[in-house]
């Protein structure tokens, strides 16, 4: 017999405020976090800055992070853009994305912020504002939001795009911790954390199956890849309680696993021969044990930690190796709202979580005004769960969903297991 869970609004209620609040946030929870998440904006700068000179802050081209320098423009264009400039703003998701925009306070912002239109590369080319006067320009800009913000509105449509901006802030500072780890550089006391937590449980558990509601509802904020809610069955399943630490992954290394040609899909095979790989990357062995490259220094690496910055190769492979799977999309996030109903433990939210679910449209997939955010990723790659030690902690939602190729091993990202039917 199947069990329907009817809403997800019932198992919300017992989340967080963190998780579920902010999405139906009024205007003085927005304005706090809007100002909390800046301030820690502005402290992450300073140690770019610090680590790469205010200068220039410049580092080589890469094609999957941007300049510091730029990118802390855009997400003040990002705010004006949507906001400021959106005559229609207060449509919520029904806006017109190309409806007329007022001038932007900034002269040239479109050309230079624009990451619709400004071709990635194109950007190391740009004569951009200096940094003081590019920390001008997001504090003009935040001064008319915050006064937009105490009209008294506060219906979910007229405080659609403040969550945008907040969230689109919020996702712009973790990447700096990943561009951080990624550059070999430390940002200083801004920084959220360094790794993360060791888990306070173990084992597994044995979830019922059932008829559920996947994707998230009707009311406050929503992505618009996670809409809209549909009924998916969902078998039974036995699911990790936490993420795979690096003692059990370490255990297939020592194995000899990058070796183990059955371990690897064919996609993992070809990622093996680009890497040449023998063990996961920002990793060493040395006499005194494993190693972790952390923000540019190396740190005796705790085998009880979860393991991290592992492809999604990687993570199939290890469950190749250990007879068991990854988690689908639609088993993680019932396990993550029937955890928080009833009470049992499963542990999420220190690393991103690849899971066997390639990212596309739900039934019914409408997109939103910031038609960048999913549709043009609707290309196969991997789907991934939960949120990291550095994501900011109202981020961390079941519904929310993540989604990288599955070669990236800089971000903050390792995997639970499923058993195999």
């Amino acid at each position: 017999m199947t069990e329907l869970i009817a809403a997800h609004k019932p198992v919300r209620a017992r989340m967080p405020m963190h998780a579920e609040a902010m999405r139906s946030a009024g205007p003085a929870q927005i304005e706090t976090a809007l100002t909390r998440g800046r301030e820690q904006l502005l402290g992450l700068f300073e140690g770019f800055e610090r680590a790469l000179g205010s200068d220039g802050l410049r580092i080589a081209l890469d094609a999957v992070v941007n300049l510091p320098l730029w990118e802390l423009g855009h997400i003040g264009w990002f705010e004006e853009f949507w906001l400021l400039r959106n005559r229609d703003r207060a449509l919520g998701p029904a806006c017109n994305p190309l409806g007329p925009r007022s001038a932007s306070l900034l002269p040239q912002a479109d050309a230079f912020y624009d990451s619709s239109n400004v071709a990635h590369g194109r950007r190391w080319q740009l004569a951009l504002p200096d940094p003081d006067a590019t920390r001008g320009y997001l504090a003009a800009v935040r001064q008319s939001t915050l006064a937009l913000l105490r009209d008294g509105k506060t219906g979910d449509d007229d405080l659609y795009f403040f969550r945008l901006v907040l969230f689109h802030e919020d996702m712009h500072r973790e990447a700096w911790h990943f561009m951080a780890q990624r550059l070999g550089i430390d940002l200083g006391p801004a920084m959220t954390a360094r790794m993360p937590r060791v888990a306070s449980v173990a084992g597994t558990w044995n979830v019922p199956g059932g008829l559920r509601r996947i994707g998230a509802g009707d009311t406050g904020f929503a992505f618009d890849n996670e809409l809209r809610t549909h009924a998916v069955e969902v078998p039974a399943f036995s699911i990790d309680r936490v993420p795979v630490n690096w003692a059990s992954y370490l255990a297939f290394v020592e194995a000899g696993g990058y070796a183990i040609e059955g371990a690897w899909t064919l996609a993992g095979r070809e990622w093996l021969r680009r890497t040449r790989a023998d063990h996961p990357m920002h990793l060493r062995h040395t006499r005194d044990g494993w190693q972790r490259w952390q923000f540019g220094s190396w740190a005796p690496l705790d085998p009880a930690a979860p393991a991290l910055h592992l492809t999604a190769h990687e993570a199939e492979a290890w469950c190749r190796w250990a007879g068991r799977r990854l988690p689908t999309e639609a088993e993680w996030e019932t396990a993550a709202f029937l955890a928080a109903e009833q009470g049992e433990a499963f542990e999420w939210g220190e690393v991103w979580e690849w899971t066997a679910s390639r990212f596309g449209p739900y039934p019914g997939f409408a997109p939103h005004p910031y038609r960048d955010y999913s549709q043009p990723w609707f290309d196969g790659r991997p789907v991934l769960r939960g949120g990291s030690f550095a994501t900011t902690p109202h981020m961390k939602h079941p519904c929310y969903r993540n989604f990288f190729i599955a070669d990236r091993n800089d971000v903050f990202s390792g995997f639970r297991t499923c058993a195999v039917r």
